[in-house]
């Protein structure tokens, strides 16, 4: 089991933010999505947001391949809605790749790690 860490802002607006919120309430998020993400090999995912800025946190088993996430998400029509209608909300990070929305994040601390050092 892997978890992984990605990053993307908010366009910076209140109103925004707050519908950005309700289409990720339970029951909201089209169920076509959340089918998309499990058959990917996505076990868990969450997002967190302070001010604009999100975090996500994606737990992933061994049969999880990003690039064949990315080719089965491209052709699909539903999942191209859902990431049009989120884009309304969404901003990329200055340091994005084109194309790139959710930018990875590299770990620099470990408690685990920083106590088996000592």
């Amino acid at each position: 089991m892997q978890r992984l860490y990605y990053a993307l802002d908010l366009k910076d607006d209140a109103q925004a933010i707050a519908e950005y919120e309700r289409w990720h309430r339970p029951g909201v998020v089209w169920p076509e999505i959340v089918a998309s993400i499990r058959a990917s090999g996505i076990e868990d995912m969450e997002i967190f947001r302070t001010g604009n800025r999100l975090v996500m946190v994606v737990q992933v088993g061994d049969r999880y391949d990003a690039s064949v996430k990315r080719e089965s998400d491209t052709p699909d029509e539903k999942t191209q809605a859902w990431e049009h209608l989120m884009d309304r909300y969404q901003q990329r990070l200055p340091w994005a790749e084109a194309g790139q929305k959710w930018v990875p994040m590299t770990r620099i601390f470990s408690l685990a790690d920083a106590l088996k050092a000592r």
